[in-house]
């Protein structure tokens, strides 16, 4: 688990720089260049994300069961799941009515799908990620509002079709996760 952490670490702490340290973040880039600053973050994610995933899998050798499985969570979350795949795909379409109601859906996106597995889930390193992933994304989610306020981006008309478009591509995106990859990727069928 000690490695999953250390992921834990590098991955949210580069993509909590925003959060806090703002201004140091501006200030490398302007010195850098932004494409250096993007090179390195993105290593250090790929990095982070890498230890994550070999930490989880570790993990899961050995887990320390926290409480018994309440089966009727599984059904909780994956109504939950659909919520944050809709939120995630209304993240990469400007004009949906979610992405300009919301203004971050992604970060609202990844609240829900961690809250969704913390139900889901009963051991240590389950309960361990996804919390961390909650945090992280109240903490950014707020951070981006304060920044919305103190330079409220322009106003932009919303397109009926990118807001239907969000909800399809969720509703595809939850059904190729929950009947196959989820059980390809993680082991686990959710449904």
């Amino acid at each position: 688990m000690v490695v999953m952490i250390a992921g834990l670490l590098i991955f949210l702490g580069l993509h909590s720089v925003r959060i806090f340290a703002d201004d140091w973040r501006s200030a490398r880039i302007a010195a850098w260049g932004a494409k250096p600053w993007k090179l390195g973050y993105t290593v250090g994610s790929l990095v982070g994300f890498a230890l994550i995933v070999l930490g989880y899998m570790q993990a899961r050798q050995q887990p320390v069961v926290l409480w018994p499985a309440l089966p009727f969570m599984r059904h909780v979350t994956a109504l939950l799941m659909l919520v944050s795949l809709v939120l995630l795909s209304a993240a990469y379409l400007p004009r949906s009515k979610l992405k300009l109601r919301l203004g971050h859906p992604m970060l609202l996106g990844t609240k829900t799908w961690a809250f969704a597995h913390l139900l889901a889930n009963n051991t240590l390193h389950d309960e361990l990620l996804f919390a961390s992933f909650l945090v992280w994304s109240v903490l950014c989610f707020r951070a981006a509002r304060q920044r919305d306020r103190a330079a409220p981006p322009p106003p932009v008309q919303a397109d009926p079709l990118q807001s239907l478009l969000a909800v399809v591509l969720g509703l595809v995106l939850w059904g190729v996760i929950a009947f196959w990859a989820h059980l390809l990727v993680i082991g686990v069928a959710p449904v």
